[in-house]
């Protein structure tokens, strides 16, 4: 059975405004790369070789436009359309035909993460397939979903933006659920907002004893380019990576070839299709430096 992902890469993008009363949040630049290209690369770095990617219908032609059906990266990528607010635990409703029986992994389409060790986390939880969120240590977990833990260091609640939040580790824009999320996205009502809370999914699987919590390490990035500061460390965060190790971070095709998904010759025609600028460049690097 091959590993399924959605990337959800809706919504109205408000606070983004004006840039996003023009184009996706999600198709605007993180340093030298299309947003879009960071959720999707973890997706393909984890093993996933069939996503969907869950759009406005405005802006499906553009992520056509840009991604194809995924086939140049050894991939299949499907769409589905979003054009209203509904929550991200509709995810799992709208892509119902596309999950069939197996399980999923969503990954939100304005979160970058970094690291190597993150990377063998997720191949973990996908292999040992208990339903499974990821938490990361911040500031200021008032803003986030917060996961408050037992003296044993059980996960024995989940909160939506406490005001006194009873942990530092929020929840991130990653979630491994079994194939019984369609059923508890289905059940649920929506909240006060109009939508299907993310929250309501975690809880459901926290009352059943099924829910797992991976803490992400310090040696992980984990950044959200929902607001304009935001945008700004993360392009921050790839040039200075980029410059300093001389290579990318979320390379579709580079990824792709790693993977053994697409073979030397396609990596050079990818790159020659791009040979005036200077990601087409590096592509063509990858195969000298092999």
């Amino acid at each position: 059975m091959s590993k399924k992902g959605i990337i959800l890469a809706g919504g109205s993008g408000t606070r983004l405004s004006p840039i996003t009363n023009a184009i996706s949040k999600q198709l605007l630049l993180v340093y030298d790369k299309p947003m879009i290209y960071y959720p999707l690369s973890t997706l393909m770095l984890a093993g996933i070789e069939n996503v969907l990617i869950i759009c406005t219908k405005a802006s499906l032609e553009l992520f056509e436009s840009l991604l194809g059906n995924g086939e140049k990266y050894g991939i299949q990528i499907q769409y589905k359309i979003q054009d209203k607010p509904l929550g991200l635990a509709h995810s799992f409703i709208i892509g119902e035909d596309f999950i069939g029986d197996s399980s999923v992994t969503l990954v939100l389409g304005d979160n970058l993460f970094h690291g190597n060790n993150f990377i063998k986390q997720i191949k973990k939880v996908i292999s040992v397939g208990l339903p499974t969120i990821f938490a990361y240590q911040v500031d200021d977990p008032e803003r986030y979903g917060v996961v408050e833990f037992s003296s044993r260091g059980n996960v024995i609640g989940i909160e939506e933006k406490p005001k006194s939040p009873k942990s530092q580790f929020a929840i991130t824009g990653i979630y491994y659920y079994d194939n019984s999320v369609i059923k508890k996205a289905k059940s649920l009502t929506p909240s006060k907002r109009g939508e299907l809370e993310i929250t309501d999914i975690n809880n459901l699987y926290l009352n059943d004893g099924s829910l797992k919590v991976e803490i992400m390490g310090r040696g992980i990035s984990w950044l959200d380019t929902g607001t304009f500061e935001s945008m700004h460390d993360a392009s921050s965060y790839v040039r200075t990576i980029q410059n300093r190790q001389g290579y990318k971070i979320g390379c579709l095709e580079e990824v792709a070839w790693r993977n053994g998904w697409i073979c030397d010759n396609k990596l050079v025609e990818l790159a020659n299709s791009q040979i005036k600028s200077e990601y087409g460049k590096y592509l063509l690097k990858l195969l000298h430096k092999q």
